[in-house]
């Protein structure tokens, strides 16, 4: 018998707070500036273990830096969600601090260097920002 969606069998088992292990890693931002109507998304990596009990494999976690559709917005540039010629966005925007959903293909890889070590990023335009999700491991 399949488990509750609400459960879920992905979602995982977090020792902390997967928001606060980005923000601590990646550290002061003060010194990225991001322009125009792009944004800074920390790709959030799956701990080892669900919380239905399954561990992930290594190489399957792993591949969250390449392939993950969940990041948490850690910087936004000074145009971004702001209507014009293209967009109208109709009031819909993101905050720092907010889990979003994208297309892979639609970031830029990078790697930001924190205190902690390097931690994988995505720049994204404000447009390929999908979804808004409560928890990183709401989707997958």
């Amino acid at each position: 018998m399949n488990a509750p969606l609400s459960k879920g069998i992905l979602r995982m088992e977090h020792a902390t707070d997967p928001r606060t292990v980005l923000l601590k890693a990646l550290g002061d931002l003060s010194n990225i500036e991001i322009f125009n109507n792009q944004l800074l998304i920390a790709i959030y990596e799956r701990p080892e273990k669900t919380a239905g009990g399954l561990y992930l494999a290594d190489q399957t976690r792993n591949e969250d830096r390449y392939q993950g559709k969940v990041g948490l917005v850690v910087k936004i540039g000074p145009l971004a969600f702001q209507n014009d010629e293209r967009n109208d966005f109709r009031g819909q925007s993101v905050e720092v601090g907010d889990w979003v959903g994208y297309r892979v293909q639609d970031g830029w890889s990078l790697i930001v260097n924190g205190p902690q070590g390097k931690v994988f990023c995505r720049m994204l335009e404000d447009v390929h920002v999908r979804l808004r999700i409560d928890a990183p491991d709401a989707i997958y």
